[in-house]
């Protein structure tokens, strides 16, 4: 069997460091925001080239932590995509803001910013651009826009830490950038957790008493937060996989390449990568119309492969009355919607199980 990812293989390669790290929290017994979270928001500025990071306990709170930090209320509108993990749009509702959906590019998968600009309104506060897949968005005519409207930029990098734009690192674009540590993610612990990263210092001061009840004296509350801080263990597992970060994303590059290499069915589109981007690749996904008749060939040789996503977020239940949108109005999310797969992606993959996955896709027949 070829999973969608394999952790044991990274595990079993930095058991010795996972071990002794985790092992060194347990005999020192600081499990609260201790000295490994510390030390891991100063290592994850210091490898953006920003002043602060703030870890808080997943991708999902980064985000909303974040928007909370950057003065959205209920009622403001927010501009994403519909092409993305629930959580992008989530904070916004959960918050009582409105999600304003507009189409995607439909080479990069990403917000489309030639259309950005008309989902603009006099309720319109931030946009939350998601560099999905790894690949990251285009961010300057992004800016440009924000600028125009003083919108607030809150970048969604939960599946593309260390992805460059430009030569810039993703996160640090906008006003305020948000990953997640989860399992699967490039840069993941073994659980939950992630980080916000911002120049600014006002929004990091907000963060963390927002992470944290609420307080920056202990019993001394300034305002309604949340329990949401950045576990000691999962950080001391972060910063040994941080060390190595940019040599997987190499691996994972490595397997795209590979892929592009061996791929050849027709109708099948390949993922793009813009020239002026580093693409990281947390996900290798295709665009087939034969997406049905591929999975079952790939099942049926033991390999596994995903669809992300199946159901566009204008379409979904919980956004149908703040949606504003039906179907066919963003056609170029629910094209890719019906079309896409992902095929196993990991820094450790073989070129020998890239082959294999390639023959099947090249070979599969109705």
């Amino acid at each position: 069997m070829i999973p969608m990812v394999d952790l044991r293989r990274q595990y079993l390669q930095l058991k010795e460091e996972i071990d002794a790290a985790v092992l060194d929290v347990l005999d020192k017994t600081q499990f609260i925001l201790g000295p490994n979270v510390s030390e891991l928001e100063a290592e994850v500025a210091r490898y953006h080239g920003v002043p602060h990071a703030v870890g808080v306990a997943n991708g999902t709170d980064a985000l909303l932590l974040a928007l909370r930090a950057l003065g959205i209320e209920a009622g403001d509108e927010i501009i994403t995509t519909p092409f993305t993990f629930i959580a992008t749009a989530e904070v916004a509702g959960l918050l009582g803001a409105v999600p304003v959906f507009v189409d995607i590019d439909p080479k990069t998968f990403n917000l489309d910013p030639a259309r950005l600009e008309a989902a603009v309104t006099e309720k319109t506060r931030a946009i939350i651009p998601v560099h999905l897949f790894g690949q990251p968005c285009d961010m300057d005519p992004i800016l440009d826009v924000a600028r125009r409207h003083g919108l607030k930029v809150i970048e969604d990098c939960a599946q593309a830490f260390g992805a460059r734009y430009k030569g810039r690192i993703v996160g640090t674009l906008g006003h305020a950038g948000c990953t997640s540590f989860f399992p699967s993610k490039n840069l993941a612990c073994y659980g939950d957790g992630g980080m916000v990263i911002t120049a600014d210092e006002e929004t990091d001061a907000a963060l963390r008493v927002l992470r944290n009840h609420g307080s920056a004296v202990r019993y001394t509350h300034s305002t309604l937060g949340y329990n949401s801080r950045l576990d000691e263990i999962q950080a001391a597992i972060v910063r040994v996989k941080l060390r190595r970060i940019d040599a997987l994303n190499e691996g994972r590059r490595r397997a795209a390449g590979l892929y592009r290499k061996s791929i050849r069915r027709t109708g099948v589109v390949l993922p793009y990568e813009a020239e002026d981007c580093r693409h990281v690749y947390h996900q290798f996904t295709l665009l087939t119309d034969e997406r049905e008749r591929l999975q079952e060939a790939l099942t049926k040789a033991g390999i596994a492969s995903a669809v992300y996503y199946p159901i566009p977020l204008h379409l979904q239940e919980v956004f149908r009355n703040s949606a504003a949108c039906r179907h066919g109005d963003l056609p170029a999310s629910e094209d890719a919607a019906r079309r896409v797969l992902s095929l196993p992606m990991f820094p450790e993959i073989t070129e020998e199980e890239i082959q294999r996955i390639s023959d099947v896709i090249n070979g599969a027949t109705a």
